[in-house]
Formats: structure tokens, C-alpha cells, sequence
């Protein structure tokens, strides 16, 4: 039977596509870590105190990517360029979603409108990030060699999205309200096309490692296909409410000292 447990355990049996997997990965997740550092230098004086949160947002991105390459080093495996239509974060950007890097690349302050767009365009990816890492964890959290990785960028995963949560809303209380909500949905209807996308160029890319039959890789597309519909005419929704989060204050204080190595 194919299932997602069926088909994740192929990939990471294959060296190949094992490799092409946590190099995505690592690559969507350094893209994340300096988003987050230059977001953090040019918060505006306004917002001065949301700095420490989002600096810790991006050390955690940071510390994901080096996990997913520890797991191609302990393989003897190195890093492959990422094809362009698996690059989710850029993918996004293209779509005009989130800040652009050509803004961050600038030493010019964010507007408190930059960093709400910043804190909606977080908040429906790190939805995305965290039912991945959900799934992930229910299939492998006891697997020798995914196991603790896992574990941690679920946990981490979980208070990136309460930490959008509380800090939108803390803006909502502002008087900011509708404009997040517009963000939030203009996110949410780009963000599914997008993955949309990447999943059916990821699959396309495994299953010529893998030499998946026609019927197979049909089965797949059509899966992702109808993943997509159910996004599109309801499942955005889930994307773009807000409530006050079960963690609070996910992201205050110092980066638990807990070894990372996977």
C-alpha cells in the first residue's frame, strides 16, 4: 500500500534521494536563518523588543539546516545543488510573499508594516512546517537515525508558529487587524500553489532517482492534485485564524543549551 510512512521510507533507503531530500531541506532552512538575521537588524526602534524573538527564530532555522547536514555527513553523503523548482522560500518570493531579499540585503529600516507582513508570511509557512514535522514524528520518532532530529525541529516548529500567533496578535490588539488578515490570506491562496508546485517537482525528481513506474508517479500526482483542491476551496482556512497560542512566549528568553547533533 502506498502511504506516506510507505514512501518517506523509500527515500531515506535510497542514498540518492536521501541526499536530495536533506539538501533541500537544509538549503529551504539556511534561506530561513539569515531571512530571520537581517529581519532582526533592521527591525524598526518601534519594535526593538521583537528583535531577541526573531533572532532566535532564524539561530533555530540555522541550527535545522546544520541537523539535515549532519544527517548526510553521518551517511558519507554530501550536499547536491538544489533543483530551482524545489526552492520553496524562493518560489514564494517570486509570488511576492514575505520580504523580498533585495529589501533585506538593504541597511534600510523595516517599516512596523514589514514586520507584520514578516510575522503573516511566518505564520502560514510555519503552519506548512510544522504538520510536515508532525508527520514526520508520528512515523519515525523512534528511527535510529531520524529519530532525535525529528523530535527537535518538531518541538522547534511548534513554537515558530505559537510565537506568529502571539505577536500577531499582540498587533491585531494594535488596531492592525484587517491588514493582517489580507496578508494572512494572500499568503495562504500563494503559499498552497506553491507547494503545490515544489511537491509535484520533488516527486518528479524522486521518482526519477528511484525509477518509480508511470502508474506510480501518476498515483502521486494526482495525490498531491487533490491535496491541493481541498486546500484551495477550504483547507487555507486553517492557515490564516489566529488564537492565543497553548505556548506562550515561545521564543522569549536564551536558545535551550541542547545538543543538536543528529
Amino acid at each position: 500500500m502506498l502511504s506516506a510512512q510507505s514512501l518517506f521510507q523509500e527515500i531515506l533507503d535510497d542514498d540518492a534521494s536521501f541526499r536530495l531530500f536533506c539538501s533541500i531541506a537544509a538549503s529551504g532552512e539556511a534561506q530561513g536563518g539569515w531571512e530571520n538575521g537581517r529581519i532582526a537588524a533592521l527591525v524598526p526602534a518601534s519594535q526593538r523588543d521583537l528583535a531577541p524573538r526573531i533572532v532566535r527564530h532564524g539561530a533555530d532555522e540555522d541550527k535545522h539546516g546544520r541537523i539535515f547536514n549532519a544527517l548526510l555527513k553521518k551517511r558519507g553523503l554530501s550536499p547536491v545543488d538544489v533543483p530551482a523548482g524545489t526552492d520553496y522560500t524562493m518560489l514564494l518570493e517570486r509570488q511576492g510573499i514575505g520580504l523580498a531579499h533585495e529589501q533585506l540585503k538593504r541597511d534600510e529600516p523595516l517599516s512596523e508594516q514589514d514586520v507584520i507582513t514578516y510575522l503573516a508570511h511566518s505564520r502560514v509557512t510555519e503552519q506548512r512546517a510544522s504538520e510536515q514535522m508532525r508527520l514526520l514524528l508520528k512515523h519515525f520518532a523512534d528511527h535510529p537515525e531520524l529519530g532525535r532530529a525529528v523530535k527537535m525541529i518538531s518541538n522547534d516548529e511548534d513554537n515558530h508558529l505559537a510565537y506568529c500567533h502571539e505577536e500577531l496578535l499582540r498587533f491585531a490588539r494594535a488596531g492592525h487587524g484587517r491588514l493582517i488578515q489580507r496578508i494572512l490570506r494572500e499568503s495562504a491562496h500563494a503559499e498552497i500553489r506553491v507547494y503545490r508546485d515544489v511537491s509535484l517537482a520533488v516527486m518528479a525528481d524522486m521518482g526519477a532517482i528511484l525509477h518509480w513506474s508511470r502508474a506510480k508517479s501518476a498515483l502521486l500526482a494526482a495525490g498531491i492534485h487533490a491535496v491541493y483542491a481541498y486546500e484551495r476551496l477550504i483547507g487555507w482556512r486553517r492557515m490564516v485564524t489566529l488564537e492565543p497560542p497553548a505556548r506562550r512566549d515561545a521564543l522569549g528568553g536564551a536558545a535551550p543549551a541542547e545538543p543538536e547533533f543528529a
